[in-house]
């Protein structure tokens, strides 16, 4: 069971990783912008400061998988990412199903006519994060 507060959800990516931010209570994400950082240690102090701002209660990594569920590298990665955020911060962390998250997003920008991969990024946290809460109040 997850406290109720804020929760802060990645869309892992060893070059970008998107943010955004949302609370249980109320059941709606919004995205934050996009990390950019070339080493795990950058990613993770980056991390950290918004932690420190926004004192969420749980964290939500975004999980990466094949159409058909099948896992592949970037799932590692990103469940290596999702460990080394709950041992960093001691918070509960939740993996999520991200499959066509980035293209959803990527189809959303488009048909506002925006572009730039810093936003699709942050977009699909969000929208990670939005079918995590939606999940949660369906459940």
């Amino acid at each position: 069971m997850i406290p109720k507060g804020t929760l802060l959800a990645f869309d892992f990516g060893l070059k970008r990783t998107g943010v955004a931010q949302g609370e249980l209570e109320i059941g709606v994400a919004h995205p934050l912008g996009t990390l950019h950082a070339a080493t795990r240690e950058e990613r993770l102090a980056a991390i950290e400061r918004l932690v420190r701002e926004w004192r969420p209660a749980a964290l939500v990594v975004g999980l990466p998988l094949h159409p058909d569920g099948a896992e592949h590298e970037m799932t590692r990665a990103a469940r290596n990412f999702a460990a080394a955020l709950e041992k960093r911060f001691g918070l509960p962390v939740f993996l999520a199903d991200e499959r066509y998250t980035s293209a959803l997003a990527e189809s959303e920008l488009a048909a506002q006519g925006a572009k730039g991969k810093h936003q699709a990024d942050s977009l699909a946290a969000q929208i990670i994060l939005q079918g995590f809460l939606d999940a949660r109040r369906a459940a």
